[in-house]
C-alpha cells in the first residue's frame, strides 16, 4: 500500500476551494486540517459569511481553524503543528506566515501562485498579467520562503490567453490548471521525483494590489492599454468613465484601429455602436452600466439616452 501523505491546507476564496477539492479527491493525500480566514460581512445585509474553503471543509467534516492571525492568535500555530502534517499547502490564504510555520513540516510549506514565477510575484497576478497584455501566463507550485513568492519552483503549467479573455475567465482557467499541479507535481515532490529549481531573480516583476483609484479610465492612454485594463479589472474593482458628472461602468470593450477619427475622450455613435477616442486608436464599448442602473449591451444603452456623437467622456484632469 502506498504512503498517504498528511496535508494541512490553508486557503480562503473560490480559487483555493477548487484546489482543496482536488486534494480531497487524491487517495494519496490526507487532509488533516484546514485553516481559512474568519467569516466576513458579505452581501447587501453584510451578514457574516464563511469563506468558500470553510464551507467545503465543514461539509467534509474536516478540522477547521479561522484565526485572525496564525502567527499571533494564542495557541493557533501550536494546534496546527499538533496535527503532524507532512506538508502545508497554501493557496490564496491571505495572511503572512511566520518562519516557525514554514519550518513546522518535514516537507515545508508549498504555495500555488497564479503566475509563471518569477513574473508577477505579489497580490494580483491574474489582473496584472492581463493589464500588461501578456499572451502567456500560468500557475506555479513553489516552496514557501519568507521573501514574497521567491521560493524554488516545484512545477508549473502555462496557458495561452487571447486579447478578449477577462480576469474572471482567466481565474477559472488557472484554477483548473492548479489542480493538475496538486494532483501530479505535488506528489512527485513528496516522493522525491522532482527537484525544485531556483527562480531567475533578474526576471522578477511585481503584481501590486489594485487600488480603486486605478478604476477611472484615462482616455489619454492608448486604446489597447484601456482595453487591457477593462479586461483585467473585471474581477474587481471594475473600470468606469464619467459623463455629465455621473459614473458609467465599462464592462466589455474592443480595440478598433479602423474606427472613426476622434479626439481624446470624444464619443461617436454609429447605429448601435459606441466609440471613444484615445491617444492611439479607438475603443469600442460593448457592455456598460450607467450609474444606478443594470449592466447592459451598448445597443440597449443607446436607446433613449442623451449621449450623442461629439460629446466627451471626462478625463481625470478635467473632472470638476
Amino acid at each position: 500500500m502506498s504512503k498517504k501523505w498528511r496535508v494541512v491546507f490553508l486557503g480562503t476564496p473560490q480559487f483555493a476551494e477548487i484546489c482543496l477539492q482536488q486534494i480531497l479527491k487524491n487517495p494519496s493525500l490526507d487532509v488533516v486540517g484546514v485553516v481559512t480566514q474568519p467569516d466576513r460581512p458579505a452581501g447587501r445585509k453584510l451578514e457574516l459569511t464563511p469563506s468558500p474553503v470553510k464551507l467545503l471543509a465543514v461539509s467534509k467534516g474536516l478540522k477547521v481553524l479561522t484565526p485572525q492571525s496564525v502567527n499571533r492568535d494564542p495557541g493557533v500555530l501550536d494546534e496546527i503543528l499538533s496535527w503532524k502534517a507532512d506538508i502545508a499547502v497554501v493557496v490564496a490564504f491571505g495572511q503572512i506566515l511566520s518562519q516557525r510555520f514554514l519550518d513546522g513540516f518535514p516537507f515545508g510549506a508549498v504555495n500555488v501562485h497564479a503566475s509563471l514565477l518569477p513574473r508577477w510575484r505579489g497580490a494580483a497576478p491574474i489582473q496584472r498579467s492581463i493589464e500588461a497584455g501578456d499572451t502567456i501566463t500560468g500557475v506555479a507550485l513553489q516552496k514557501m520562503v519568507k521573501e514574497l513568492d521567491a521560493g524554488d519552483v516545484i512545477g508549473e503549467r502555462s496557458v495561452t490567453i487571447d486579447s478578449q479573455i477577462n480576469s474572471l475567465q482567466l481565474h477559472d482557467l488557472l484554477a483548473a490548471e492548479s489542480c493538475h499541479l496538486l494532483d501530479q507535481d505535488l506528489l512527485k515532490y513528496l516522493q522525491g521525483e522532482v527537484k525544485p529549481w531556483a527562480q531567475d531573480s533578474s526576471q522578477v516583476t511585481y503584481a501590486s494590489k489594485i487600488d480603486k483609484a486605478e478604476s477611472l479610465l484615462d482616455w489619454k492612454q492608448p486604446a489597447l492599454k484601456l482595453h487591457n485594463k477593462v479586461r483585467a479589472f473585471t474581477w474587481g474593482p471594475g473600470t468606469y468613465t464619467v459623463y455629465q458628472g455621473k459614473k458609467i461602468k465599462i464592462h466589455q470593450t474592443r480595440c478598433r484601429f479602423d474606427g472613426p477619427s476622434l479626439q481624446v475622450g470624444q464619443v461617436q455613435v454609429q447605429g448601435s455602436e459606441l466609440f471613444v477616442g484615445t491617444s492611439e486608436g479607438v475603443l469600442e464599448i460593448l457592455e456598460l452600466q450607467p450609474e444606478s442602473k443594470k449592466r447592459m449591451k451598448t445597443q440597449e444603452f443607446l436607446t433613449g439616452n442623451t449621449l450623442r456623437s461629439g460629446d466627451f467622456f471626462e478625463t481625470p484632469e478635467n473632472r470638476t
